[in-house]
């Protein structure tokens, strides 16, 4: 998919497998520098013993200790991954850890078979998945009413911190398939939970959406 074409279409899967593909055995030390963000995101889902939780777009699994430092040994996690190859290197982790409270689909998020109702969801640095209607709904109609939502990523910094887009531009190439919503980019799960508060982080080009599954009247 040419750059240009990156700007009018929505993602697509093809090149997401093809991406990640050749990005996986180098994932986790591109990932290195926004650890920070996935602590503060991992924060704001609040997680309590005995929680379900949805990791979205598990990747690797470089968020599941901090997830399961969360829910303990008496809750679950449920990561979502449609790369065969990154998620073999999540099933490793798992292996690895001895975690037996970690179940891993790999799946495309929009078809996958959830089981039960979950507590709260992280979306963490998955802008093609936060694009997709689909996605989103599924990932919301497995919540329980009032579970905790976080999202974070990439954005588009506006304002005097528009210049930080220089540095937004050639890393969100390298790693969506569609810069479509990148100035909102929480903006379709909003339309799904409910209004999210958004804290932003490194001159506005980087975004920490949270809030909660609004309760039915």
């Amino acid at each position: 998919m040419s750059n240009a074409g990156k700007g009018r279409h929505g993602p697509d899967r093809s090149a997401a497998l093809s991406l990640y593909r050749r990005r996986a055995g180098i994932y986790d030390l591109e990932l290195a520098l926004f650890e920070p963000i996935r602590q503060q995101a991992i924060a704001r889902l609040e997680l309590r013993r005995g929680d379900v939780v949805l990791d979205v777009g598990c990747g690797t699994g470089l968020s599941l200790a901090l997830l399961r430092e969360g829910v303990g040994a008496t809750g679950r996690i449920i990561g979502i991954e449609q790369s065969p190859e990154m998620i073999e290197r999540a099933r490793e982790r798992v292996v690895q850890n001895c975690w037996g409270n970690v179940t891993l689909l790999c799946t495309p998020v929009e078809t996958a078979e959830i089981a039960g109702l979950a507590d709260a969801a992280l979306f963490h640095f998955t802008h093609d998945i936060l694009r997709r209607p689909e996605a989103v709904a599924n990932v919301v109609r497995h919540l329980e009413p009032g579970a905790r939502v976080v999202a974070s990523g990439l954005k588009w910094a506006g304002g005097w911190a528009a210049p930080a887009n220089l540095l937004v531009l050639p890393a969100a190439l390298h790693s969506v398939t569609s810069l479509e919503g990148l100035r909102k980019p929480w903006s379709r799960l909003a339309a799904r939970t409910g209004p999210l508060d958004v804290e932003t982080a490194l001159l506005g080009a980087v975004y920490i959406a949270s809030g909660r599954l609004a309760r039915p009247d």
